[in-house]
């Protein structure tokens, strides 16, 4: 994963290199907050496993995330960039039966701990097709790279299931102004298969500070998951979130 970042930092510096006559902006956007886990079933194996609930069976508390993107905005139309999105919550609880959980068995009504971490580092591409100065509009692609692991532990033993993977995604941006201080955003990146799917939308309520400044407040989600012989995992999780987001 580091090889990876590295790599897109060596590809940013090298695009700043190249656009350094053009008209273009370093646009870097900080996100905080809570959240919320919904449901979150899983199946590892995803043949052979016991499906249990790291929501209402093993209970998945609450916690504090963060995220971070920075990138190229050229001419006001092409928005290359790199989002660094962590995401690890923790839990406990029983389940009523015994659980096949990778390569452990855990008794019936035994203790467990659990921890469910979804770390994503997402390049991307982005074209707005419409640019005004009330609002802007566009799509484009993006890679999803996962380090995604889920652990059990009690019942004096533990087992634990990683995750390391791609995923192409299609990403869309909406922005308006009501007036000229305060607007709405709406934007996310996602994607649905026969294999698997994933989803993680915003929609914001937008103050402009200045015209390089912005925050904003708003609520997003993250939903999908896979289904297949090795693991089956569905997830939604609920952001109370805030950013800030400062061009350059």
């Amino acid at each position: 994963m580091k090889k990876l970042l590295i790599g897109a930092i060596v590809i940013f510096s090298f695009v700043g290199f190249l656009i350094k006559d053009a008209p273009a902006s370093l646009v870097v956007d900080f996100e905080g907050g809570k959240v919320y886990p919904g449901y979150n079933d899983v199946r590892i194996p995803g043949d052979t496993g016991t499906k249990f609930s790291l929501y209402d069976e093993i209970e998945t508390d609450p916690a504090w995330y963060w995220r971070a993107r920075a990138g190229y905005l050229i001419e006001e139309r092409h928005f290359l960039y790199l989002l660094v999105a962590p995401l690890k919550v923790e839990g406990s609880g029983k389940v009523d039966r015994p659980v096949v959980f990778e390569n452990a068995t855990f008794s019936a009504n035994a203790p467990l701990r659990a921890t469910f971490q979804f770390n994503t580092y997402r390049p991307g591409y982005r074209y707005n097709f419409l640019v005004h100065e009330r609002g802007v509009a566009g799509g484009g692609i993006s890679l999803l790279v996962r380090d995604a692991y889920i652990e059990v532990e009690g019942d004096g033993q533990s087992a634990k299931s990683s995750n390391l993977g791609f995923v192409p995604l299609l990403n869309f941006h909406v922005s308006g102004k009501i007036t000229p201080f305060f607007g709405v955003l709406f934007e996310g990146e996602g994607l649905a298969s026969t294999q698997g799917r994933a989803f993680d939308i915003l929609t914001a309520l937008v103050l402009h500070l200045s015209d390089s400044v912005s925050v904003r407040a708003g609520y997003r989600f993250i939903e999908g998951g896979a289904d297949n012989e090795k693991v089956y995992t569905f997830s939604l999780f609920h952001f109370a979130t805030a950013g800030i987001e400062v061009r350059w």
